[in-house]
């Protein structure tokens, strides 16, 4: 990861042990998406409305159900949509996340997207 300290990227952990990353700015969802985030990991990011990148770190494993939905409930806190309710979010591979020419941080294409409905989830960080 970049020592750049306009990069801040939150740290959790799924139930079951899996670490899910956190973007927190626009240079810091760049730099989580194109230069953290591995081919296989599964990305996040809420349907529709503005919010941090989230990468569920997968390894060479598939991620449960369970994991897939904490790694949403992430997105949806670090949202606009935190008190909404449930909400859809949006996930694919990170291999799938591509950046448009000339947009700006933060703005990303995604093919292969696949949706879960969930609420915010709030877990304590790692430090």
């Amino acid at each position: 990861m970049s020592n750049d300290n306009r990069i801040r990227i939150k740290r959790y952990r799924t139930a079951s042990g899996l670490p899910i990353l956190a973007g927190q700015s626009d240079i810091s969802n760049d730099e989580l998406t194109f230069r953290v985030a591995k081919q296989n990991d599964l990305w996040f990011h809420i349907h529709g409305f503005p919010g941090s990148h989230v990468v569920l770190v997968c390894g060479e494993g598939e991620p449960s159900k369970a994991d897939i939905e904490e790694a949403a409930g992430i997105a949806v806190y670090h949202s606009k949509m935190r008190d909404g309710g449930a909400v859809d979010v949006s996930y694919c591979f990170a291999r799938d996340v591509h950046k448009p020419a000339g947009a700006k941080d933060g703005s990303v294409n995604i093919k292969n997207e696949k949706r879960v409905k969930v609420k915010a989830l709030v877990l304590t960080p790692e430090e």
